[in-house]
């Protein structure tokens, strides 16, 4: 019976509503005259049309305060005030209608008692009606709800709690909480327990996720309690921080899954306005590579400290169009934004786009950064890289833009690869260029992995654990430093606005990762069980295959040891030894004829040639070397 009602169209609830308070208006306004006259009253002809007409009078003034705009299972204790409010309003109309139609008047007492009494039962109707809707929804369901314990018993708690019960996904059966004031206590009626009972819990209501329910905590507390949940074959998810919910009430759909940002999270720095906007604000800015991971970024951001023209540089048509139509869908203050298909190494293309916007700074991100692909096209990553920087250096100089910044790698420093050799090469070259003239600004930021860019580890690893596995892990003991893309972002275009010219900036990346660990961590935060020799019953296996061509175990952010502070702590400013011009540009010479005759050899030796600290980890194994 109860689930053909709850599966009744909106209005025919409504209706049935209008017919149940009706019939206990009257039975109310009976009630009150039998209360005050101590015996069992029914009307006379005076007043039997005031006592069995009241719901034409309460009827509408309920409509108006909309009580009945509310989904009976999600009534919620806040819709006591219209009630009061929409009951008070009838029994005043209703007392006024009662001393103008009675021949005998009414005693002043029974429109207070029915006041009082109608109040009561109009909301004990609709909790009475919340319950049963919630418990038969419960009840038909049970077998699909995914039972949960809610970690914080704070206010964020308490609301998530009240809407999981009032969903068709979830089942709460408790709290965990840090507090041992609170811990041994009820709330909403759920036990509150200590987190060293989680493992019993499990066990005994047969969790399925854990929800972290602790908005305002810092990021580093966030992190404490992730790891401490890991080790448990449960899902894990968390509401946002409280600046992203913005609406101030927890709902069901706020819950995400626990990213690796969660545990890699740092507390934010509170960025500088005034460095962000000073090569950007009122500004012709152009930004290469405007559609890989980090050229993305910085549009994002670039667009919103308001540059008077924004130039995309993009060789890939697909990623241009997809930045291009995102940043005009958020476009707030209707910036005029280009886009411009074109690659680096094309010396004329972006002549033409320099003169033509009369740029003022660019952002240099467009380069190839996977490394074993680099070491399997050699010829192209050399060309992209240094030469590609080198074009859009000399036409900034050729047309005087104000600041120049590149986006470099924590490769670059005692590289082992290609990728990275060619990477401290553009900064050799951006060096020589700064010492060589003195209008444009040449910065350089240097980096290491960020989390979800493209042909990283971690969206490779999710793949991986969505087919079943296995991971695959080039080396136990190999570790990465890594950090979001929009703080990277927000860090260099900071660095960008500190620098002289010829400065090296280093991100501060925090403490590096083992990758073994990580893959571990995303196998557990998914709700699986890493299968090993001590574990022959688990869900992922992890496979260690080798370090590929040009891989090293450990990345380094410094050449030298000095370094000297900046005005943000994260932001560090490298003391690098510099090539001047009139040697770099000769062996630059000879590289790029190097190139042209596809001589392998000669550009490996070049390259070492240039940067003497590079120790190649691998033969040369570009894919057209190796077919000759």
């Amino acid at each position: 019976m109860l689930n053909r009602l709850k599966h009744l169209s909106r209005l025919n609830k409504q209706f049935i509503m209008y017919g149940v308070d009706s019939i206990i208006l009257i039975i109310i306004l009976l009630a009150s005259f039998s209360v005050r006259l101590g015996y069992w009253y029914y009307p006379d002809n005076s007043l039997f049309l005031v006592v069995f007409c009241s719901p034409l009078i309460a009827i509408p003034i309920f409509i108006r305060f909309g009580l009945y705009r509310t989904v009976i299972r999600y009534f919620e204790f806040k819709a006591l005030w219209r009630i009061v409010q929409a009951v008070s309003l009838y029994a005043l109309v209703w007392g006024v209608v009662g001393f103008m139609s009675a021949t005998d008047g009414i005693p002043r007492s029974v429109i207070l008692i029915n006041w009082v009494q109608t109040i009561v039962a109009i909301v004990g109707v609709r909790i009475f009606a919340r319950s049963l809707m919630v418990k038969t929804n419960k009840n038909i369901k049970s077998g699909e709800f995914k039972k949960a314990l809610v970690y914080g018993a704070g206010d964020a708690g308490v609301q998530l709690v009240n809407a999981l019960e009032h969903s068709s996904e979830y089942i709460p059966v408790g709290f965990i909480d840090d507090s041992n004031e609170l811990q041994n206590h009820k709330i909403n009626g759920l036990e509150i327990y200590s987190i060293i009972e989680i493992n019993y819990l499990i066990n005994k209501f047969q969790i399925d996720e854990i929800l972290i329910a602790m908005p305002s905590v810092s990021k580093n507390k966030r992190r404490n309690i992730i790891q401490k949940l890991e080790k448990y074959p449960v899902l894990v998810k968390v509401l946002p921080s409280m600046s992203e919910l913005a609406e101030g009430k927890v709902r069901v759909d706020d819950l995400k899954e626990v990213s690796i940002k969660d545990l890699l999270g740092r507390e934010a720095v509170e960025p500088n306005r005034d460095l962000l906007g000073q090569n950007i604000t009122k500004k012709v800015v152009l930004v290469t590579g405007a559609g890989g991971s980090i050229g993305s970024e910085l549009c994002r951001q670039i667009i919103l400290l308001k540059p008077s023209v924004l130039v995309l540089y993009e060789n890939n048509e697909l990623a241009l169009y997809n930045i291009e139509n995102e940043l005009e869908k958020t476009n707030a203050y209707s910036l005029d934004i280009f886009p411009i298909l074109g690659s680096v190494n094309n010396q004329d293309r972006l002549g033409y786009v320099f003169k033509n916007y009369k740029v003022d700074t660019i952002y240099h991100t467009a380069a190839y950064k996977h490394v074993p692909m680099v070491e399997y096209n050699t010829t192209e990553g050399v060309e992209n890289n240094i030469f590609g920087t080198l074009n859009c250096a000399q036409k900034a100089i050729e047309n005087s833009v104000e600041t120049f910044v590149l986006i470099s790698t924590d490769k670059a420093v005692r590289p082992t690869n290609t990728m990275g050799a060619s990477k401290r090469i553009a900064e050799l070259i951006l060096q020589a260029l700064a010492l060589k003239q003195s209008f444009t600004q040449f910065n350089m930021v240097r980096f290491g992995n960020v989390l979800g860019s493209s042909g990283s580890v971690i969206p490779l690893f999710q793949s991986q654990i969505s087919k079943g596995g296995p991971i695959t892990v080039t080396d136990v003991n190999m570790v990465r430093y890594f950090m979001t893309i929009p703080e990277a972002v927000e860090l260099v275009i900071q660095a960008g606005s500190m620098g002289k010219g010829g400065d090296v900036f280093v991100l501060d990346m925090g403490e590096p990762v083992r990758i073994y660990d990580l893959a571990i961590k995303m196998i557990q935060l998914s709700g699986l069980e890493h299968r090993s020799n001590k574990n022959p019953r688990g869900d992922i296996e992890i496979k260690v295959t080798g370090l590929r061509p040009g891989e090293k175990l450990y990345e380094e952010l410094l050449v030298g040891e000095n370094t000297l502070k900046t005005e943000n702590k994260l932001i560090l400013r490298a003391r690098e030894d510099m090539v001047k011009w009139n040697i770099l540009e000769p062996i630059l010479d000879d590289l790029r004829e190097a190139i042209s005759s596809s001589n392998h050899q000669k550009i490996r030796d070049l390259l070492i040639k240039l940067v003497p600290e590079f120790k190649p980890q691998s033969s040369i194994v570009d894919l057209l070397y190796k077919n000759k």
